[in-house]
């Protein structure tokens, strides 16, 4: 087993991380940090079946206790100790974590949570100091990365996705990184071969067809009236306007984005984090829209967005105001 006190950092992903006497899993993206620790536990059973895993909460820790369950065992058995929630850590925890770092137990592996805050920085400065192998768990929050969560899950699993599946997959299970990770593993259990658009609309046909993005696409493509309808079953099953508004201004910022980006020699991939099919979308849909129609889209958005955070009485003909001039200015183009 290398030395922490000697090895430098080592900065991973959870899907990568490897066993070593630190290991510190940082970030506020819980699946992928739950996902980084059973990874651990996986790897450390695997090369020691009886190694003894234990939970340690630092919020409620007691001086003392590190000490204890990372000291040899009389039989020799390896550990493997995972402190949770460093960034709420009594004194007494990162005392103990500091001793820790100077004289590390053998055959001990010390697997440290820190979600994120300003609490324990100089403590996160010292881990990474001994050597640790860090785990960066961030939030997935670009439709980029969340298109390339939602294939390398499937991948995974021994899967290949259609692209207009995996669009779809993201639109309706995209807000949330668990809820993206849930969808993959049903559809995964639940069919064979390829994923394609029809077994996704099978499974998420509702949400797919009324989020705020289907909405977005008919109003920016110009068909009001599908819009319309789109809008109102979203309303209908639940929806809430200022979601719905933020849909709208994401298509608008998107298309916005792509036309900019021709303009200044930019890669929207690389440089502005989109996905590529919204990028080839958003080029196909520019060739309707004119500079002055985009503008006057993005107003409409822009009001709509002050009515339905409280400066109207009415948010829901707010919201469906701005799909009709998105759609008529599209049209007008």
């Amino acid at each position: 087993m290398p030395d922490a006190r000697t090895s430098p950092a080592v900065t991973t992903t959870w899907d990568r991380v490897e066993l070593g006497p630190l290991v510190l899993v940082t970030g506020p993206e819980e699946l992928l940090a739950e996902r980084a620790v059973d990874r651990l536990i996986v790897l450390a059973r695997a090369q020691d079946p009886q190694v003894e895993v234990t939970h340690v909460d630092a919020a409620a820790y007691q001086a003392g206790r590190l000490r204890v369950v990372a000291s040899p065992s009389l039989f020799g058995e390896a550990r493997l100790v995972v402190l949770e929630n460093l960034q709420a850590a009594t004194e007494e925890a990162m005392a103990d974590v500091l001793d820790h770092l100077d004289d590390p137990a053998p055959e001990v592996v010390l697997v440290i949570r820190h979600s994120g805050g300003t609490r324990g920085r100089k403590l996160l400065d010292a881990i990474r100091a001994a050597g640790a192998r860090v785990v960066a768990c961030e939030p997935v929050k670009r439709d980029a990365d969340k298109t390339t969560f939602a294939t390398d899950e499937l991948r995974r699993a021994g899967r290949r996705v259609e692209p207009a599946a995996l669009r779809a997959l993201v639109e309706a299970c995209g807000s949330d990184l668990r809820e993206l990770a849930a969808a993959c593993q049903q559809v995964v259990a639940d069919t064979t071969g390829t994923v394609t658009l029809e077994v996704v609309t099978r499974y998420y046909g509702g949400r797919v067809e009324a989020t705020g993005f289907r909405v977005a696409d008919a109003a920016a493509a110009g068909r009001a009236g599908e819009a319309v309808a789109l809008l109102r079953h979203a309303l209908a099953t639940g929806s809430d306007p200022v979601p719905l508004v933020a849909a709208l201004a994401i298509k608008l910022r998107t298309l916005a984005k792509v036309g900019a980006a021709r303009g200044q020699g930019l890669d929207p991939v690389r440089d502005l984090g989109l996905a590529s099919w919204q990028v080839d979308r958003a080029r196909r849909e520019l060739r309707a829209w004119t500079p002055e129609s985009l503008a006057a889209a993005i107003c409409a958005v822009a009001q709509a967005d002050a009515e339905v955070k409280g400066a109207s009485r009415d948010p829901v003909f707010a919201v469906e105001r701005a799909v009709l001039r998105i759609a008529e200015a599209a049209d007008a183009s």
